[in-house]
């Protein structure tokens, strides 16, 4: 690996690491942001219908702003966003609005959705460029931020410092990061040529053509399932533990951290064993952990139990979401626009999911609308084969899809990747 592409792999690592932090901050505090607000079940569902909307017009916009632009103003207008949104949730946690903090968790939606397909996009390139498995280690990094951000959330918790100070400092930090990051990444990369369709994701009949690849939408489904058990942990599951097993906010953000450190051992050991058994294998054990653990969480009456059961929870939702987007990068032609649309089933989940799950915890309680994520959880487990095999080379890309870059066209040369079985 030459140093250009090593700097670029340590930028992205700082790409995941940032919205990483960003989210467990904003996650460990919403019990208190729930109690500076007076809000119920339901009115924290409508709030966080904010990050939901946020995240689905940012994942609707980004294939275009990527084709467009390239991935690196995608990116940093992403990470910017994300970055300014714990302000403006700090402050609306201060100022007791509830609609200041939808607005924050709108721009942080509009800024992880957004990025999002950017960051993979760039990250499944250089993936093809090194020849191993990449992805569940950048998304490792986005998980090692949910676990440093949910030590500080707890601590911050227990001595009871305040939100918006707590948030602001995350933006800071991350800010710095943000900075350090953005030089090393490249111009230009997903930049494509030629007539774009109307939506601005690819030539018409290349688009008409993904989304007509049966076995592209079924791995959509495997991240919509996995996505929306992430992201019902993110959402909920503080208050899950707090509300649904009586246990103390602080302890309830604990239960969060443990989860957290799940997701991130699963993501930097999931390259291992991908590369050792194959995706399909691998997704389908990942679903059968997530669905092991959450029925232990929803039936389970001790919260020692259910609290461990978190364990196996996280184990299983680490590997979903970045395995499905490297199957689908390099499942055709055009990988641009397939990272796009599998990305953008996968946040369905967080569109329907938060107000979904908040509406129905308000009725039967948070344990019992965890069901409906078991349900999504259990269908990934059939869906696993559809993520195949990995390609043994590069897929050759259409004229008109021809990703342009600042370097010279003999400095990334097609890297010859090992085919494993599944």
């Amino acid at each position: 690996m030459d140093l250009s592409t090593r700097r670029r792999r340590t930028a992205l690592f700082l790409f995941f690491l940032v919205p990483g932090l960003s989210i467990s901050s904003w996650v460990t505090r919403t019990p208190d942001i729930r109690d500076q607000l007076g809000a119920s079940t339901a009115q924290m569902g409508l709030v966080l219908f904010g990050l939901s909307v946020g995240s689905m017009l940012g994942i609707l916009t980004s294939g275009a702003l990527v084709a467009r632009f390239g991935t690196r103003p995608v990116m940093g207008v992403g990470v910017a966003l994300v970055i300014v949104s714990m302000v403006v949730i700090g402050f609306g946690a201060l100022l007791e609005s509830a609609p200041v903090v939808t607005a924050g968790l709108f721009l942080f939606g509009a800024g992880m959705g957004g990025g999002e397909v950017a960051v993979n996009i760039d990250g499944a390139e250089v993936e093809q460029l090194i020849g191993r498995t990449v992805l569940p280690t950048l998304h490792g990094f986005f998980s090692l931020g949910t676990v440093v951000g949910a030590a500080a959330g707890i601590l911050f918790t227990a001595i009871e410092f305040p939100v918006q100070w707590h948030l602001t400092a995350t933006a800071v930090i991350t800010a710095g990061m943000f900075l350090y990051a953005f030089r090393a990444v490249p111009s230009g990369v997903g930049r494509t040529r030629g007539v774009r369709s109307a939506d601005g994701g690819g030539t018409g009949p290349a688009r008409s053509a993904v989304w007509k690849d049966r076995r592209l939408l079924l791995i959509g489904g495997i991240i919509l399932a996995m996505a929306l058990a992430e992201g019902a942990a993110n959402d909920w599951l503080p208050l899950l533990m707090v509300d649904g097993h009586g246990v103390d906010p602080a302890l309830g953000s604990a239960v969060y951290a443990g989860f957290a450190a799940a997701m991130t051992i699963g993501r930097f050991c999931g390259a291992f064993f991908i590369d050792r058994f194959g995706r399909a294998p691998v997704v389908r054990a990942s679903a059968l952990s997530a669905a092991l653990g959450l029925t232990l969480v929803i039936f389970a009456d001790s919260p020692v139990f259910a609290g461990a059961a978190v364990l196996f929870w996280g184990l299983g939702a680490s590997l979903g979401f970045p395995v499905a987007l490297s199957a689908a990068g390099d499942s055709g032609p055009d990988p641009a626009a397939r990272v796009s649309l599998v990305a953008m089933i996968g946040y369905i989940a967080f569109l329907v999911g938060p107000p979904g799950l908040g509406f129905l915890g308000d009725h039967y309680g948070l344990r019992s609308a965890m069901i409906v994520v078991l349900v999504f959880v259990s269908a990934a487990v059939f869906l696993a084969p559809a993520i195949g095999a990995r390609r043994t080379t590069r897929p050759e890309a259409h004229p008109a899809q021809e990703t342009v870059r600042q370097t010279a066209p003999d400095a990334a040369p097609d890297v010859t990747r090992t085919a494993r079985g599944d």
